[in-house]
């Protein structure tokens, strides 16, 4: 593993997830909060997922990414993307 992959899997198990706690609940908590936001922009009876959430949390890091090109916006891209094989097996 190169070392950006290695940064991101320390901060999603070990700093992150100290301060935010499991991404399983805090993604979830997230999720209910971004699916009320867009209710009326959602088809009913269709929620964000955590999955979801972690998803475009990567998306949100590939554009700032892109006006700024941080080191920091790929580190934690890369820590999105584990998450989200993650929390893939918690969607229903």
């Amino acid at each position: 593993m190169n070392d950006i992959i290695l940064e991101a899997n320390r901060l999603i198990n070990g700093e992150r997830q100290d301060q935010y706690g499991r991404p399983e609940d805090s993604f979830a908590a997230i999720a209910k909060v971004w699916t009320g936001l867009l209710a009326n922009k959602l088809r009913p009876n269709v929620d964000i997922s955590p999955a979801d959430v972690a998803l475009l949390m990567t998306g949100l890091k590939l554009a700032r990414y892109t006006n700024r090109a941080g080191r920091d916006d790929v580190v934690d891209a890369h820590g999105y993307l584990m998450l989200l094989s993650r929390l893939a097996k918690y969607d229903g």
